[in-house]
Order: C-alpha cells, then structure tokens, then sequence
C-alpha cells in the first residue's frame, strides 16, 4: 500500500522537528543532518571524509539522543581486532556454558572513526552487520536491531599509516558526504557556547526507535513511477559506458538511490519520488562507487564531474504525481 499525502505531511513535519533538533547540537550544518538522516529512515550507512574537529562524534550523538537511541564511537587503529567491533564468546566457568558479550556495534548508530587506520580484516568486520544488521558469531546470528546506522568516517588529508577501503565496501556506504567547517557566524556560536562540551546531552528525544523504524516502513511505501525507475537505470549504465571509468555505478548503487529518493522525497511532504530527488541525490550516492580511469584521473576528470555528465547526457523524463 502507497504512502497517502496525509502521511507525507506527518512524514515531512516529523523529519523537520528531527532536523531542528539536531541543528541544536550542530549548528548551521541542516543539509547534512538531513542527508544522514535520510541514509538511516532508508536503512543505510554513511561515509563522512572530513577533516578531524568538524562535529562528526557531536553529529552522531545528537541524532542518537533524537530518537532515544544508544550511540558508540569506535576508534579504529592498525591493531584494532574484529572482535573488538562484533563482540566475542566467552565460557563462563560458574554457568558452564558459553555467553556472546555484545560489541560497540551493537548500538542505534555506530561511529567507526578513522576506519581506513584498521586492517582490512577489521574492516569487513563491518560488512555483514552493514548488509544484514546482524553479526554472526560461532555459527549464530546476533541482530543489532533497528534503527541501525553506522557513520564511518576518513581524514582525506593524512593516508601515511591507512588503509584504502576496496571498492566493496565502499558500495555498501548508501551516502558519502562531507560536513565541512561552519561559516564565521556559526563558528562565533559555537566560542560562545564553547563551555558545554557535549551539546546532545542537553537534547530531548523527538521520537522513539520504535517510530523511527515505522518511519522507514512508511518511507518504503513512497510511490515512484516507471519513467523514474527507468531515468536511474539509465543514469547508472551512463555511469559505466563512461570513457573516464572503470567501474560505474553497482546494482546496489542504484537500489540504494531509490531507498534514499522515497525518504528524501517523503521528507519533502510528497507521497511519490521525482526526478529532481534522482538528481539532489545523484553525487553523494554514487560519486564514491566510481572507479575512474587512471589515465581521466590523472587529467583531472573527478568522480562527481563523471556524475554531472551522465545527469546532462540523459533526458529526465515530466514529473507528475503518483496516480
């Protein structure tokens, strides 16, 4: 069943408020919480580049402390373990039996930070609780629970010592974006308010996790019609026959944006997705499941002017409402 307009409108004034909120602890920075907040109703995982001190772990608490959910923070290093981030089995000798104790990602949302200083085993740690919100243990499936959300995050400045995430799991990010330093204005809120250190601890909840969850069912019933679905189709394979890539935009990639669209589209107040959402969300979705040619790389062809091109090579087709 589709998402009615008065559901829209309940939809758009509650991620409002959830926004609002947020902006409390972050200030000035509305498109990026409306992005992650985005990538968590459509069930999905963040990458932040950004360099450090930009609000990345105040971002991620204030939106826990928003839907009175848990948050951790992970501090990923070279000798980082995968059960440091899953969580292990140990026997307990009074019970005679062996018990799974719980690891930081088991949280309503996670920030992984510095996820490239990790090895690669580290790394794919996360793959299977990203995929499938559940970490597997000595054969038995844990679930982590909804709403689930990790923020990983990389200092695009500093690679001595890192790891480069492979292209696989970069594919299962929903969102890379970055939030970047506040204007002058801003930054003189912030000095003045500089001696509460932790801003979210001061936030009320606006919903509950329980909500949040029934809001990424609803966000799933947003309608989007053919001519949509068929304009992301064609935008992904215009990705690929691009001469400047590798490898262009995934299967994933392209689910990914129509999950994100519905949301993005509901946060809008409208029941079904336009092509204007495709094209808002186009760059942060897919700029970073590219794999550009060295040779257009090297020319300075980038992976978000790859994207530019494919949205003006392709005709997006009359919006009109669902029917």
């Amino acid at each position: 069943m589709s998402m009615t307009p008065e559901q829209a409108a309940w939809f758009r004034d509650t991620f409002t408020r959830l926004v609002d909120n947020v902006d409390l602890a972050l200030l000035g920075k509305r498109e990026v919480v409306g992005l992650v907040l985005s990538a968590m109703l459509a069930e999905g995982h963040v990458l932040l580049e950004d360099a450090p001190g930009t609000g990345k772990t105040s971002l991620a608490k204030a939106l826990a402390a928003s839907v009175q959910g848990t948050s951790t923070r992970i501090q990923f290093t070279p000798d980082l373990l995968p059960s440091d981030v899953t969580g292990v089995t140990i026997y307990d000798q009074q019970n005679h039996r062996f018990e799974f104790h719980h690891g930081p990602v088991f949280s309503s949302i996670v920030l992984a930070d510095e996820i490239n200083r990790a090895s690669p085993k580290t790394q794919s740690a996360l793959l299977e609780v990203m995929e499938e919100s559940r970490v597997t243990v000595d054969g038995t499936a844990h679930e982590v629970g909804r709403p689930f959300l990790v923020i990983a995050t990389q200092n695009p400045i500093e690679q001595s010592g890192t790891y480069k995430l492979p292209e696989a799991q970069l594919d299962r990010f929903m969102l890379k974006i970055s939030i970047g330093y506040p204007t002058l204005a801003v930054t003189e809120r912030i000095l003045v308010g500089a001696v509460d250190r932790n801003p979210s601890s001061a936030l009320s909840p606006v919903i509950t996790t329980n909500a949040v969850a029934d809001m990424a069912d609803l966000a799933a019933s947003v309608h989007i019609d053919p001519a949509v679905a068929r304009f992301v189709a064609q935008l992904v394979e215009a990705t690929r026959a691009s001469d400047a890539t590798r490898l262009g935009v995934s299967v994933r990639g392209a689910i990914s944006m129509i999950r994100v669209a519905k949301v993005y589209a509901a946060a809008q107040g409208r029941h079904y997705v336009i092509p204007d959402d495709v094209k808002t969300l186009a760059v942060p979705v897919w700029a970073h499941r590219l794999v550009l040619d060295p040779e257009a790389e090297f020319s300075g062809i980038t992976a978000e002017s790859v994207v530019q091109r494919a949205l003006a090579a392709v005709e997006a087709p009359l919006a009109r409402a669902a029917g």
